[in-house]
Formats: C-alpha cells, sequence, structure tokens
C-alpha cells in the first residue's frame, strides 16, 4: 500500500474508508481522501499509539489491516495475470492493451472488504427501470425513498461501500412484487468494472439474477462481463486500433475529456509495450 494523505484521490483511499467504515467511523467510502476520513485517520492514530498527522504510511497500513484482518477478501477472487492473458487472446488484443483498458477503466477493486462485490446504485435508473416493467414510480416517491428513488440524476445520495447494499435492498423492497428486485439489481453499477445491471440481457445473460450471481464470483467473471459489453458495443476493433479517443467516447461517454481518459490510456499502453 502507497503512502496516502489529506487531498489524494485514488483507489487505496476507498479501500482505506472501507476499513474505517469496518471499524466504527462515520466516513463515506469513497476514492477521495477528505476531511472526514483525515479526522477518523488521525482517531485512529491517537488511539493507536501512532503518529497523530494523518498520514497512511506503513505503520498506520499495518495497524489497520491488524484490526480489521477478518474482512479483508480473499485473493481468490482477485483477477490475475493470467485472467488478461487469456482475455487478450480471445479477442486478438495486444497484451499491452488489455493491461492498460485494465489499469484505467477498472476502479482498482471489484469486491468490498466484506467479499460483496462493489456495486453503486442509481435512483433515476431505479425510475426509468420500474417504468420498463409498467410501475409508476410516482406511487413509492415520497420522503422515505427520496434516497433511492428519484427522476432526475442526483449524486448527493451516494454513500459508497456496504450502504449501497442497504440502499439497493431499500429500493427491491419498495414493492412485494420480483419486478421490484430486478429492477434494483439493474440499477446498480456492478464490480470491477461497474458494468450497468440493465446491460446484462443484452450483452448475453439469461436475466440480470444470473449476471449479479456471476458478479459475486471473482474479478475474473468481471473481467468476462466487461469482453462481452465491449463486444456488444463495438469496442474491440477501437481497441484493435488503439483509437484511445474513440473507445474513451465510447465507454465513459462525453465526460472523458474531462477525465483525460483517452490519455491515461495511451500512457498507460506505452508502459505496458516496453
Amino acid at each position: 500500500m502507497r503512502t496516502i494523505k489529506l487531498g489524494v484521490k485514488s483507489s487505496e483511499v476507498y479501500y482505506l474508508n472501507e476499513l474505517l467504515v469496518k471499524l466504527g467511523y462515520s466516513v463515506v467510502v469513497s476514492d477521495n481522501f477528505g476531511t472526514a476520513t483525515d479526522k477518523a485517520i488521525k482517531d485512529f492514530q491517537l488511539k493507536n499509539n501512532l503518529v497523530v498527522d494523518g498520514v497512511v504510511g506503513l505503520k498506520t497500513w499495518s495497524i489497520l489491516l491488524e484490526k480489521s484482518k477478518n474482512v479483508v477478501s480473499p485473493n481468490s477472487k482477485l483477477l490475475s495475470e493470467q485472467n488478461l492473458i487469456d482475455f487478450s487472446k480471445q479477442f486478438n488484443l495486444e497484451l499491452a492493451v488489455v493491461k492498460a483498458v485494465n489499469e484505467v477503466e477498472s476502479n482498482g477493486k471489484g469486491f468490498l472488504v466484506d467479499g460483496r462485490p462493489k456495486i453503486l446504485f442509481e435512483g433515476h435508473i431505479f425510475w426509468k427501470e420500474l417504468k420498463k416493467r409498467n410501475i409508476d414510480p410516482k406511487k413509492y416517491a415520497n420522503s422515505s425513498s427520496q434516497n433511492v428513488l428519484f427522476e432526475n440524476y442526483n449524486k448527493k445520495y451516494y454513500v459508497g461501500g456496504t450502504e449501497e447494499y442497504n440502499r439497493l435492498e431499500k429500493a427491491a423492497n419498495l414493492g412485494t412484487d420480483k419486478n421490484f428486485r430486478d429492477a434494483a439489481n439493474s440499477s446498480a453499477s456492478w464490480g470491477l468494472f461497474q458494468i450497468m445491471g440493465f446491460n446484462a440481457v443484452s450483452i448475453g445473460y439469461q436475466s440480470v439474477d444470473e449476471f449479479v450471481t456471476k458478479m459475486k464470483e471473482n474479478e475474473g467473471e468481471h473481467l468476462k462481463a466487461f469482453g462481452l459489453f465491449l463486444k456488444k458495443n463495438n469496442l474491440i476493433q477501437t481497441l484493435r486500433d488503439k483509437n484511445w479517443v474513440k473507445f474513451a467516447l465510447g465507454y465513459n461517454g462525453p465526460a472523458y475529456k474531462t477525465n483525460k481518459y483517452d490519455e491515461k490510456l495511451n500512457r498507460a499502453y506505452i508502459k505496458y509495450s516496453k
């Protein structure tokens, strides 16, 4: 684990926030090392006889992992080098291309510390998914459901980590009909590459239930889903051509410009092709 502190934004920070929540701290699980995380770390350092500086280095990481050793996901769920090699052969892609895409487009870790796949629940998508199933979302939209059911995109309800599962369950239980469960699972992004559940059937799964079951297995299954998504959306040839701008637009949408995904992909490819 690399050293991180206030202001850093990375996958390590996401993992740190997961551990802090497991240890009882009230922080939002995200990749942003904000003031709440800084306050929690300083409290943790104080209570564990560490230098109270808010810097999460070797010593702080060691104590954090020791205190939460029984909640760390097993390595059997993690993506392997062989997974990437198999993927490159399957789609006739350079391994360096696959590694570049994996580095830039994956979100660092596909599972929470409790072993469940990482998800992010989208309340505005849930609204649309209910309508697809001939359920009027307006009948279920009220003050108690406002954090899981709303018509327009609003990121203020994101909480990250295990709390996203609480949001998903709340949405699924708004009605007794199984359609609510299917709509809820379809309204979350799943795993390492955050593929939305509503893509499940269109990319080759029998149902959203099968998709969710596969996402619970390991990151290798997350990579398979990613490949199916790329194939469905005609992005494989774009990768073969190493057209990073077109790929970034196809996978991330217009927001790729803000986050410079095309530039990140090119740099990562150059690194892995050496």
